[in-house]
């Protein structure tokens, strides 16, 4: 600490920044940053590790603000810590266009913020993934390379939202003891009093769960001090209670849910100036306070240097792999490996579900990718997703290499936000395709932030048969197709599940499997080193001159080439195209689209609603697939009552074609 400046003056620095900027964009939340500046406080410059000259330190401490409301609170830090990108004119900019400081923090825009937050409680499971990948790096490395915590700073929504249950429940099961959240306990929300709400013992729930856990005046430098010193030692994840006063030192507002997201107005910001004794005008931080800040840097700079001479004294090998792991390239054998697996289903042609197929990619990649990292939520079976030999993470073993999440769909899509955000490790976890529901929060923020994430979603249509509409998805993948950045393949072989397998790994973005439970048989019997499917769609089966063309995914692929069998014997010339998908289609050059098409009239066949289709059919009666929910039954009952066949999609053509 400063002999000279009082932590009451670098507190108060956070919170005049924060009004100040609120008040200049006439949007924000001034409330939680006011209330949690004297934890922010001791936290940044005394605890955290991190050096502000070099924000993507590997090993440095990650913090997460689930918060992310407050984002003010963050921005400032920031600023006071001597974050390069993190200007005054940025302060000024909160919330406008082109600003890197915008109304809710956004990975990729500054320095020291580690992840998007925003929608609540997604933070706090994100940061629970962080914290996984950090022990699974630290098992690979050791402590001279991998060695940080995370911390949260979570509110009374971050713990209200369903998530929070998942991710607390998980990190407790796990003993993820360098994880530490503390608590804005503040009692207010938008609507009032959390007391209107929600009456429950936040402390007693994380005990449940198997966390530490102590509760604080969040007020004192002490206590908070003492705090953090205590979480650093725990044995399990730590929740430390800071009870606080939203928008402390405001004269009229503090207390109260007035300051929770909207400005406090010039009187209101001239009441709290007197009253935390801060003359200062907008924008102007004094010198000494902003050296005692600043002082961070140094600090900062040692942890980074002392990591850099370990770094230097480690074994070459090591290094190197470290680097291509944080770097996110893959091995040098994955293209080889990926041939392999290929051209082994061409040649052996199995009748296999997709899910299956998925699940020998995984047995021939695990081994030669050891970054992947992969889970299921209580479907391990179901999904395939547990490759063979691979030893499960656990509490006692957190270098495995396969998680078994429970039954916590949102909480493992979080975590695996979180996992490929630390970097060195590329995680996947499956569920059942209607499952996405619960996954949907956690899907949009990896397309928002472009992270390699693999949803290996199974039993994607009315294929899986006797489980019936709750199980059975129809719209998901249209919904699953509107969320920009997300790639969604349906791969309609086995030889299509590889080649997806190897965009999913190799995209900078999240990707979704849509993989059948009902076998089909492997339709592409001669090998080829090219990957077909990376165009997002391709001829598979063309004719001298078309009459039709006949569009298809997954499961249907084979119906189309069946279809144009039958169409064949009515001389009826019909060419197939396989779009697995549709994103990786759009992004080539009108040319090949044009050619893949054709100018012939087209019809689509897909076990799901038309919704989407029409871009590359007329109208969507033009499409052989669902129209509303499906039903308990057989797979090929199903198909056959619903009209999803052959014969149906043959029928349509010939009408179509007048014959």
């Amino acid at each position: 600490m400063s002999s000279t400046v009082a932590h009451a003056d670098l507190a108060n620095a956070i919170r005049a920044l924060a009004m100040d900027a609120v008040e200049h964009a006439k949007s924000g939340h001034p409330g939680m940053p006011m209330g949690m500046a004297d934890v922010a406080t001791v936290l940044f410059r005394e605890v955290l590790r991190f050096d502000p000259a070099h924000p993507d330190w590997p090993d440095r401490d990650r913090f997460v603000l689930s918060a992310g409301h407050g984002s003010m609170l963050l921005y400032a830090v920031l600023h006071l810590t001597g974050h390069r990108d993190m200007t005054m004119d940025q302060i000024k900019a909160f919330r406008q266009l082109g600003s890197i400081t915008a109304g809710h923090p956004e990975y990729g825009h500054a320095g020291g913020v580690e992840t998007t937050t925003g929608p609540l409680g997604q933070g706090l499971a994100t940061a629970v993934g962080m914290a996984i990948a950090e022990r699974a790096l630290n098992q690979s490395f050791g402590d001279s390379l991998v060695d940080h915590r995370t911390y949260v700073i979570a509110g009374d929504g971050c713990l209200m939202e369903g998530i929070s249950q998942e991710a607390i429940s998980l990190a407790g099961h796990l003993k993820l003891n360098r994880l530490i959240v503390l608590w804005d306990d503040n009692a207010i929300s938008i609507d009032g009093p959390v007391s209107m709400s929600s009456s429950e013992d936040q402390i007693a729930r994380f005990q449940a769960a198997g966390w530490a856990t102590t509760a604080i005046d969040g007020h004192d430098p002490e206590a908070i001090r003492a705090a953090l010193a205590w979480a650093q030692e725990q044995s399990l994840p730590s929740l430390i209670a800071c009870r606080t006063v939203i928008a402390r030192g405001a004269p009229k507002k503090a207390g109260t849910s007035a300051s929770h997201g909207s400005p406090l107005g010039a009187e209101e910001i001239a009441g709290t100036r007197a009253a935390i004794g801060w003359p200062h005008p907008p924008f102007e931080i004094p010198e000494p306070i902003l050296s005692a800040w600043r002082q961070a840097e140094a600090r900062g700079q040692s942890l980074y240097d002392a990591w850099i001479a370990r770094y230097d004294a480690a074994p070459a090998e090591t290094t190197v792999e470290f680097n291509r792991r944080l770097s996110g390239e893959l091995p040098e054998g994955f293209a080889a490996t990926i041939r392999e697996i290929k051209q082994s289903f061409s040649t052996s042609s199995p009748k296999i579900a997709t899910r299956q197929s998925s699940g020998m990619v995984l047995d021939a990649l695990v081994p030669a990718v050891p970054e992947l990292l992969g889970g299921s939520a209580d479907l391990t079976g179901s999904n395939n997703t547990k490759a063979k030999g691979v030893d499960l993470l656990t509490a006692a073993n957190p270098g495995g290499r396969y998680l078994h999440y429970g039954i916590r769909e949102h909480g493992m899509a979080a975590a695996m936000n979180g996992m490929a955000l630390h970097g060195g490790v590329i995680p996947f976890g499956g569920t059942f395709l209607v499952f996405t529901d619960y996954c949907r929060p956690a899907i949009r923020l990896s397309a928002l932030m472009a992270q390699r994430v693999v949803y290996v979603m199974t039993h994607d249509s009315i294929g899986l048969g006797e489980d019936g509409p709750t199980h059975q998805p129809v719209e998901h993948l249209a919904a699953l197709r509107a969320i920009p950045g997300l790639a969604v393949f349906r791969p309609g072989d086995a030889v299509e599940v590889a080649e997806c397998w190897a965009l999913a790994l190799t995209r900078r973005g999240p990707s979704v499997l849509a993989l059948t439970r009902q076998a089909l048989p492997t339709l592409r019997t001669v090998h080829t080193d090219g990957n077909h499917s990376a165009r997002g769609g391709y001829v598979l089966h063309e004719v001298e001159a078309r009459d039709i063309t006949l569009l298809a995914t997954g499961s249907e692929l084979h119906l189309a080439l069946e279809a144009a069998r039958l169409l064949a014997v009515d001389g009826i010339q019909a060419a197939v195209v396989s779009l697995p998908s549709w994103e990786y289609f759009a992004e080539q050059d009108r040319s090949y689209r044009e050619a893949v098409l054709g100018a012939a009239p087209r019809l689509a066949i897909e076990a799901a609603l038309p919704f989407g289709w029409t871009r590359f059919v007329g109208q969507e009666s033009d499409v052989v697939g669902m129209t509303g929910f499906g039903a308990s039954a057989p797979a090929e009952d199903l198909y056959r009552h619903f009209g999803i066949t052959a014969d149906a999609l043959a029928a349509k053509a010939r009408a179509k074609l007048g014959r």
